[in-house]
């Protein structure tokens, strides 16, 4: 590789990011899912009858109808086949409410003609589902109408809680359940019946076994015994739930500081007989607005917005870019990071009740859920300005000492909450639920957090945390070498992860788990040196090639590569060509979803990826292999 064409990379990086950054210190990039949020926001205006965002609706109408394929779909990623039915039911339902297009456009008749030939409203994913019954579309289905509300007089320490649900998913549950058990519809005379695409009225019963029902009954029976008065005891689980909800609204009105939940929130708060004009209803639309994301053509509502994780990220890869402490861009993006370390307690405080609040979350107006990868982060970040003493310690002991006391007691390390693993819960038929309703130890987040630990902190590395988090990811390594990342894409993502953080944690290079590991990267690199692996192996829980290659996932596996390689080797000069060269394209592999949210639902294009992980991965070439006039 050419020492001048890697260095001008790497300045241009550094320079693009300079130019990007906020007065405040910040780096707004889009944290860009699926169309869902765009399509919700008309539904939700459309169906509360708001009549003042005419513009807004027209431009999500706009990019809406600019993503769908030629077939009348819209996909998740690139590479899906023929297109995704939820996806395009969401579409095709907020186009049409909007008014925007007739009935006959060639647009709707061709969502319309997709939908019908691939099932119809009931082969929807729950999700979908829930939105489809809140506006009266669908009768409430069993697999949502299963949870009683009475779950939610049971407290943490019962049986079975509301709580055994991970903090995210139940932001989500919350709402639906109350809609589900109140069987709730928005009436609105306006509202487009899409009846013609109810083609399956059989509802598959057969999810709902035995064991859900004994699921159903010990809920109800732990329940009674709680009730004040067991004639109350419905509306007492009611009050519960508004309770739950308006505890955990954010201060621009979202609930849990996301646009989905915020969105079932509103429904739920109308079917406990709120009014449409009610204050919190307003602040909450006000809220889900302000993730407006406007760049360019973009026009786009962020599920939530991605900037303490991106100026963490980037603030973190500038310093090994080498940019000075004093520098004004460090200066000001270490000033945002330090302000938006959290300080109140969490739902994660309740199973880690003696460790005081000191983590950091995704978005800058969360300060109720903070996360352990945005927490390393962010520590990251802060860390050579704490080593000098340039900003107090205080904000460094209380976020390590935050990341160590989320170690889960089999010793690797969940997102957002510790030991949520409650097995009676995989008795909901729920797809995806080990992934979605828990948040068990992952090796995305044990490695993240063995990298931290080894490489930033003065951690004894024969420490217990330090010895239960290897066990943890050399137990759970797959026949084939790699890992499963549940926050990225996905076995390279994961075994990333995993191989720098062992190797950081002093794990030897020649132990068998490492060799499996770096021989696997090496048999999955791309023809044209770079890495590309498909959303698809996160439905199919393997390694799934793209065919291309993407910048982020070649940064990864030659993170990998550059930590355990003594010297460059082809594979890796190889890979440092192809980054070098892919971050001068502009096709679809550049714009290609990397991120994991939900399985089999929402991916995640995060425009900040192709500065962060090149930046980090070109320096660590650089500093490993190449000498400088000095040495």
């Amino acid at each position: 590789m050419q020492k001048e064409k890697l260095f001008k990379t790497k300045d241009d990086l550094i320079e693009g990011l300079r130019k990007k950054q906020k007065k405040d210190g910040s780096w707004r990039f889009c944290f860009e899912g699926s169309l869902m949020t765009n399509a919700y926001m008309i539904i939700l205006l459309r169906s509360l009858n708001i009549q003042s965002e005419e513009t807004l609706i027209k431009q999500l109408v706009h990019e809406i109808c600019k993503r769908q394929e030629n077939n009348g779909a819209w996909k998740l990623y690139y590479d899906e086949r023929f297109g995704n039915l939820s996806y395009t039911i969401e579409c095709y339902f907020a186009l049409l409410y909007s008014g925007y297009l007739p009935s006959n456009s060639d647009v709707l008749q061709r969502a319309k003609t997709f939908i019908l030939n691939n099932g119809g409203l009931q082969k929807a994913e729950w999700l979908t589902k829930a939105m489809l019954a809140c506006t009266g579309q669908i009768s409430w289905p069993s697999i949502i109408k299963l949870i009683p509300i009475e779950i939610m007089l049971l407290p943490s320490w019962s049986p079975i809680s509301i709580f055994d649900i991970v903090g995210y998913a139940r932001a989500h549950w919350v709402p639906i359940i109350i809609c589900s058990n109140k069987r709730f519809k928005n009436v609105d005379p306006h509202c487009p019946s899409l009846e013609y695409l109810n083609i399956n009225r059989e509802e598959d019963q057969s999810l709902v076994d035995e064991r859900s029902m004994k699921f159903i009954s010990n809920i109800k029976s732990e329940a009674m015994k709680l009730a004040q008065i067991p004639e109350r005891i419905r509306e007492e689980s009611f009050q519960k739930g508004e309770a739950y909800m308006l505890e955990r609204i954010e201060s621009n009105g979202t609930l849990y500081s996301y646009f989905s939940s915020t969105f079932f929130m509103i429904y739920s708060l109308l079917a406990l007989g709120y009014k449409k004009d009610h204050s919190i209803i307003l602040n909450a639309i006000e809220g889900m607005k302000s993730f407006l994301f406007q760049e360019n053509e973009l026009f786009y509502i962020e599920n939530s917005p991605s900037t303490v994780w991106d100026t963490a990220l980037i603030t973190s890869a500038l310093h090994l870019a080498g940019v000075d402490n004093s520098d004004p861009m460090i200066l000001s993006s270490t000033d945002y990071i330090c302000n938006h370390q959290h300080t109140t307690f969490g739902d994660w405080a309740i199973n880690c009740p003696d460790t005081p609040p000191g983590g950091w979350g995704f978005s800058p107006i969360n300060i109720l859920v903070p996360d352990v990868d945005d927490t390393t982060a962010a520590l990251r970040g802060i860390a050579p300005l704490t080593s000098t003493k340039a900003i107090p310690s205080i904000f460094w002991d209380k976020g390590t000492n935050w990341v160590l006391s989320m170690q889960n007691k089999d010793g690797g390390w969940p997102a957002f909450e510790k030991n949520i693993t409650n097995k009676w819960l995989s008795f909901i038929p729920f797809r995806y639920e080990d992934r979605v309703l828990f948040d068990p130890s992952t090796a995305d987040l044990t490695g993240r957090t063995l990298h931290f630990l080894g490489e930033y902190t003065d951690i004894d590395l024969h420490s217990l945390p330090i010895k239960k988090g290897i066990n943890w990811l050399t137990n759970h390594q797959l026949q084939d070498g790699s890992w499963y990342g549940r926050w990225g894409i996905c076995y390279i993502y994961g075994t990333w992860a995993a191989l720098t953080g062992l190797l950081a944690c002093g794990v030897n290079r020649s132990a068998p788990s490492i060799k499996r590991a770096i021989n696997w990267l090496i048999s999955i690199q791309n023809n044209n040196g770079g890495w590309g692996e498909s959303c698809s192996s996160d439905m199919k829980k393997k390694y799934t090639p793209l065919y291309a290659s993407t910048p982020s996932q070649t940064a990864w596996a030659l993170d990998a590569l550059i930590c355990y390689f003594d010297k460059p080797t082809k594979e890796i000069e190889n890979g440092i060509q192809f980054l070098v060269s892919s971050l001068e394209k502009t096709n679809w592999t550049m714009d290609y979803p990397t991120g994991g949210g939900l399985p089999g639902g929402f991916y995640i294009h995060y425009h900040s990826y192709n500065y962060i992980w090149p930046l980090l991965t070109i320096c660590n070439y650089e500093r490993k292999y190449i000498k400088k006039p000095s040495e």
